[in-house]
């Protein structure tokens, strides 16, 4: 299979992954402290956690995020990863994981929130794919680094938490365990490209706010997106230069 041919086959797959993310966006995206949502605003409970999110008893009158952006996102995200990782294994990988992490964003842009059923699997999926991937032939990474790259960002993380709590929350902690494997099979300077990206967008996002007025300076914002987003360039990066 040559590289055009696999951007279309990934843009196809993310597209029909996407189509599948708004009920689970929906579902998790209860605010912290709360239950998954097991019901529609208007009370009927729901069934599954793949699909659109709407009721058919509510007249399929739709209850969270379009179904219709989320598709063209993750294929774009699946296109792009599928260009610069080309035809090596592990591009594998990041299909499989891409569509998680635009669940992701999109739960902690909404709520604050980042479910832990999605963000620990998601660090041991990576680890264990990618553990599979060193076993093939022509793969352009290392698993020992993606290991270490996960305790190693999963820890650094740690240490803000708890330097301040207010301003990083543990999920980002648990997330950053999976960016860290993820951006670590490609070796440690994707792991600081990765990592400073997300913290710059994350500032550049946070000083906008500021500007326009819609957030001060002591504002907490969902970091998940940016930790996310910063990876996400980490891995083309190094994808690119593999």
């Amino acid at each position: 299979m040559n590289t055009g041919v696999l951007v279309i086959a990934a843009a196809l797959w993310g597209a029909a992954a996407g189509a599948f993310l708004p009920r689970a966006a929906y579902r998790f995206a209860a605010p912290s402290g709360e239950p998954w949502r097991e019901r529609c605003p208007g009370g009927h409970p729901l069934k599954g956690w793949l699909g659109r999110a709407t009721c058919h008893e509510c007249e399929g009158s739709g209850h969270g995020p379009r179904t219709t952006p989320l598709v063209i996102a993750t294929a774009l995200v699946c296109a792009v990863l599928a260009a610069a990782t080309g035809t090596r294994p592990e591009v594998g990988v990041w299909l499989l994981l891409a569509p998680v992490w635009v669940l992701l964003t999109v739960v902690d842009f909404r709520v604050r929130r980042l479910p832990d059923p999605l963000t620990l699997p998601f660090a041991a999926a990576a680890l264990a794919l990618l553990g599979l991937t060193a076993l093939v032939p022509e793969h352009a990474g290392e698993w020992t680094t993606a290991l270490l790259g996960s305790l190693a960002l999963g820890g650094g993380y740690f240490v803000l938490f708890l330097i301040n709590p207010a301003g990083m929350g543990f999920g980002d902690v648990k997330l950053a365990l999976g960016a860290g494997a993820v951006l670590g099979w490609y070796g440690w300077p994707t792991v600081m490209l990765g990592t400073f990206a997300g913290f710059l967008l994350g500032a550049l996002y946070g000083g906008a706010l500021v500007v326009a007025r819609r957030a001060g300076r002591k504002t907490a914002i969902p970091f998940g997106p940016f930790l996310i987003s910063g990876a996400f360039l980490g891995l083309l990066a190094g994808a690119y230069a593999a």
